[in-house]
């Protein structure tokens, strides 16, 4: 099948295939507005922590092409607004500070555009590099072939290159372990159903899209040898927040005796919190559960609990794929 391109900056624009309109339509945003790409991570047109951080480098970037100041200020109110889009991605704040590192060190620099715009591409294509180095660190976990059991989207769509859990199932399945996997739905923004599926398609791979409710059915059933998700954000104790509903799994992975790992690069892994409860959870907007592309699924004035993700305990953790390794407990990611 034909592949596609999820994110690139070709001819001075950053160019983001529209997620919200998958797999319907693929359509492409192309823009050097660094507040349309503000709105792009907002609007989840681009999602995935790793591409959430990479969209922002380019935006830092492309805020300096024609700037009308260089100044610290500026930057600032650049990066502020960036770094309020999303709170529980970490990639987001980790890109943020390595640009605005850059741009202290090079602010009285007369070509300040290339200058950030080079390290946007850098960590761009380290990204690139991370996901080949995961999926192939993750070929560890996999005894016989499997089916696979995964949550939300962790592919190119997520990242900079062939993905974090998906660049696992992938190059598994190029292995001829992978059998089938089974795509978590992911409500309520349907990403496993939408945009997973999507990319199980043009890879080739068998797969069929399940209910999120589905999945302990299908343990019962012993339909799933593994499951795999990515993360967001995770603890140096190896608490892991991913997209709402990972713990669900966890938990029935530990009582149905399935391994689960937790797959994401090392910039996923933020110092500054010990454990998952110094994890920021984000929330939502009530009209992504109570409705579904402007069209209302119940009544408005109901109260919504509209979490965007949860946090898994280290200890329901198998493991932890990495571009390093395959970590595993206990896990200790202080001096990583």
């Amino acid at each position: 099948m034909s592949d596609f391109t999820s994110i690139e900056f070709k001819d001075d624009k950053l160019i983001l295939i529209d997620q919200t309109k998958l797999p319907i339509y693929e359509e492409y945003i192309s823009t050097d507005d660094y507040e349309r790409i503000a709105v792009a991570i907002e609007r989840l047109e681009v999602r995935g922590a790793p591409a959430i951080g990479i969209a922002a480098a380019y935006a830092i970037s492309v805020a300096f092409k024609n700037p009308s100041e260089i100044t610290l200020e500026y930057f600032d109110k650049v990066y502020n607004r960036l770094a309020s889009t999303r709170p529980t991605a970490v990639n987001l704040f980790w890109a943020l500070d390595r640009m605005k590192s850059v741009f202290n060190n090079k602010i009285n620099s007369s070509n300040i555009y290339k200058i950030l715009l080079r390290e946007a591409i850098k960590i761009h294509q380290e990204d690139i590099e991370m996901c080949s180095a995961i999926g192939q660190n993750g070929l560890k976990i996999f005894k016989d072939k499997s089916n696979v059991l995964t949550h939300c989207n962790t592919g190119k769509l997520a990242t900079g290159g062939s993905g974090t859990a998906f660049s696992v199932i992938q190059h598994a399945f190029k292995n001829n372990l992978v059998n089938h996997v089974f795509a978590d739905e992911t409500r309520p923004l349907l990403q496993g159903s939408r945009l997973t599926a999507f990319e199980l398609s043009k890879a080739g791979i068998p797969f069929s899209i399940n209910s999120d409710s589905t999945a302990a059915f299908l343990m019962q059933k012993s339909k799933i040898d593994l499951v795999i998700t990515g993360s967001d954000r995770i603890a140096i104790n190896g608490d892991a927040a991913n997209k709402i509903g990972t713990y669900n799994l966890a938990v029935l992975c530990n009582y149905h005796k399935i391994p689960f790992y937790i797959v994401a690069p090392t910039s996923t892994i933020d110092k500054n919190c010990l454990t998952g409860e110094d994890i920021k959870i984000e929330f939502r907007d009530k009209k992504e559960l109570n409705s579904f592309r402007s069209e209302m699924i119940t009544k408005s004035e109901y109260d919504v609990y509209a979490t965007a993700f949860d946090v898994t305990p280290h200890n329901l953790i198998t493991g932890i794929i990495t571009e390093k390794d395959l970590h595993l407990p206990p896990f200790d990611f202080s001096n990583i």
